[in-house]
């Protein structure tokens, strides 16, 4: 799976959501990166890398993993194979809508 199918994946999660009114960004790091702008109707993700209030950050196969549902986000965290920086909150927002 390519960071072109994930965002496009995540485009149609999102559009269907309920509103996070945040950025958040999901870093790859070397991979690159997915970007949500949630605080404007419809939200819009891309690829840039900009600033966001949550930034979500993991090797892309953990990831993909977690979209596939078959890594758990919070085992993920915990694990410290995903690392979350600024509104735990807005995490915890994307996270139920990925795993719908």
């Amino acid at each position: 799976m390519s960071i072109e199918i994930i965002t496009a994946k995540i485009k149609d999660k999102i559009a269907m959501a309920p509103p996070i009114k945040a950025k958040v960004k999901l870093d790859f790091g070397d991979d690159g990166c997915v970007f949500i702008d949630a605080t404007q109707s419809p939200p819009t993700v891309s690829n840039k890398d900009a600033e966001a209030d949550t930034v979500l950050a993991c090797k892309l196969d953990v990831f993909k993993a977690i979209v596939n549902g078959t890594q758990d986000p919070t085992m993920a965290y915990m694990m410290g194979k995903l690392k979350i920086k600024g509104n735990m909150g807005i995490a915890m927002k994307l996270n139920s809508i990925l795993e719908d």
